[in-house]
């Protein structure tokens, strides 16, 4: 599949877009828990990036060098990482620490990608610092820790030229099979994917150019999709922190409603949430009539989820055409594929016995969702394991190429070598299979269960659990083991339990569901506490992980609070998007 011509770009890099963005009457609005705002031009998110690569060089980074950015969704992440590029550095946004909770094992991931990545110094705020000391110190960047009010507190403007070639950005993959990799981006590739994505967003006649987020900046889909295609457009964007969405879902919609909002990603946990936790009571005078880009992306999609979301939000002018399930990965910069606008979502029965076990598409019960066509300039193909394209209907490892793929991980080569090869085909490691012109996604490779010799894709099994009660909607995985004295791969799920939901009976009502949807028998089920199972940076679950913490023993039943503590267990998991995406 190939998608149609990439349209001239507008800028050559990213500070060019930056400075031409400046020239408008465009910028950023930060909505807080209580709904203040605070606005700021790109006028002067470029003046303060400015002053702040002035500080960045009397600090002593030089052109070319890395700059780790732990911030919170804030005007000093502005500052911090726009004046990375303005200083011709690399910004390496990295999450900040949420949650008090396993800092040990923060500390060890975030020295991995100080370390990996090389950066010669952090920026971050006052707060943070406070939780980082361990990290620094373990990967001892050469410039240390500093503040963004430090490093800008002196006069200065700094905005050097880069070239289209010079390395713009290290974003690490989300790991969600192995350790986050360092995807190193240059100002070509992210300029190439902004015009892509403006291409497959167009603007409604009148209506200006106004995104809505509340993804975390540290992410792909928060970073490129919605703050650099803002300045892109150039046009308005509205962000709301992760943890503030997650509180107060209904915050989003008012949003998008107040500021007339035409894009919004999210993934399909954010539009379940929605359901669970918005009341009619909360959307009082909004309007959802603006909102025509329902971006739905970073995690596998529900069909079901999006028909209620239509369903529900419908009365307040949301329309289904909006709703669009995407493709990409951060190996593409973001995007790989897109549905047609005002389509809406497309779903496909499929007989998932056959699908699991010979590899083919025949008409069945189990829907699985189009996540379209190619973006312009992209082309993706289906290849069996020799490396050679399948026919359509037939499921394969899924390759992408084009002008926003990566040309490696950073100071990685063997990685490199074995995700791209030398036509510049990008191995995604995703499964799935073409129909009509259109991409069809059925699983991770390295997620696949083999039962009695048919392969499946996890989300078979855990899209039979969303209807089940007392489980965290989108909180379980469904794991191939071999159990202990055993030859053959047996099936394990794990799953956590909803916030003051009952354990009794649960395991038996999951093997239940899964044998109804699937006709497959679980070997082992087990609920564990809420915010058990780990996730990536962006909220995804990681199944090798679970697997290998439950095979450690290392993952908690349920325990017994009572009221005051299920109220702090729950304040908890609402304030960590990274542990826990899925709050009920």
């Amino acid at each position: 599949m190939k998608g149609p011509a990439l349209p001239p770009l507008k800028h050559a890099t990213v500070n060019e877009c930056l400075a031409a963005a400046a020239r408008t009457e465009h910028g950023l609005v930060f909505v807080d828990a209580a709904e203040r705002e605070t606005r700021l031009s790109w006028a002067q998110v470029y003046g303060r990036a400015r002053r702040t690569a002035a500080g960045l060089q009397r600090l002593g980074v030089a052109p070319g060098e890395r700059v780790a950015v732990l911030l919170p969704t804030s005007p000093g992440f502005m500052e911090a990482f726009f004046g990375a590029l303005l200083a011709g550095a690399v910004p390496v946004p990295l999450y900040p620490p949420v949650r008090l909770g396993r800092l040990d094992e923060y500390h060890r991931s975030t020295a991995r990608m100080l370390e990996v990545s090389g950066a010669v110094v952090v920026l971050t705020d006052a707060k943070v610092r406070l939780l980082l000391g361990e990290s620094v110190a373990a990967a001892r960047p050469r410039l240390g820790c500093h503040t963004v009010e430090e490093v800008s507190s002196a006069e200065g403007d700094v905005a050097l030229s880069v070239r289209p070639e010079s390395l713009a950005l290290i974003q690490f993959s989300s790991g969600s099979t192995v350790d986050p990799k360092p995807v190193a981006l240059r100002h070509g590739h992210l300029l190439a994917q902004l015009a892509a994505l403006e291409a497959e967003l167009p603007l409604v006649p009148g209506q200006p150019p106004v995104g809505v987020s509340w993804l975390p900046l540290y992410h792909d889909m928060g970073l490129i999709g919605c703050l650099l295609s803002a300045a892109y457009y150039p046009g308005n964007m509205v962000l709301i922190p992760p943890e503030v969405f997650l509180a107060r879902p209904a915050l989003w919609l008012r949003a998008l409603s107040r500021h007339r909002g035409f894009v919004s990603p999210a993934p399909n946990f954010a539009y379940g949430l929605c359901l669970k936790r918005v009341k009619d009571a909360e959307l009082e005078g909004v309007d959802l009539s603006s909102w025509r880009h329902a971006l739905n992306g970073a995690e596998p999609v529900s069909l079901e989820t999006l028909r209620r979301f239509t369903e529900r939000f419908a009365r307040w002018g949301f329309q289904a055409g909006a709703l669009r399930p995407v493709y990409g990965l951060s190996e593409a910069s973001l995007a790989v594929t897109f549905p047609p606008a005002g389509r809406g979502p497309r779903g496909l029965g499929v007989d998932a016995r056959v699908l699991a076990a010979e590899r083919r598409v025949v008409e069945g019960s189990r829907e699985v969702v189009s996540v379209g066509r190619p973006l312009p300039g992209f082309e993706v193909q289906v290849r069996d394991e020799l490396g050679h394209e399948v026919p359509e209907g037939r499921v394969g490892r899924v390759f992408a190429r084009g002008p926003s793929v990566m040309e490696g991980y950073f100071g990685h080569a063997e990685a490199t070598a074995r995700a791209l090869d030398a036509e510049g085909w990008l191995d995604t490691g995703d499964l799935g299979f073409e129909r009509d012109g259109e991409l069809y996604l059925t699983g991770r490779a390295k997620d696949v269960v083999i039962i009695r010799g048919a392969n499946h894709a996890p989300q078979e099994f855990e899209e039979c659990l969303e209807g089940v009660e007392g489980l965290r909607t989108g909180c379980a995985v469904a794991l191939g083991f071999t159990p202990e004295g055993e030859q053959d791969e047996a099936l394990l799920l794990l799953a956590e339990l909803a916030p003051g939901a009952r354990e009794e009976g649960l395991e038996e009502r999951v093997r239940e569901a899964v044998v109804a949807g699937t006709g497959v028998r679980p070997h082992t089920v087990r609920v564990l506490e809420p915010g058990t199972l780990p996730r990536t940076s962006s909220g995804k679950l990681r199944r090798a992980e679970s697997l290998r913490r439950y095979l450690a023993g290392e993952l908690t039943a349920p325990k017994k609070v009572g009221t005051v503590g299920l109220v702090v267990e729950m304040a908890k998991s609402a304030w960590a998007f990274t542990r826990a995406g899925r709050e009920e």
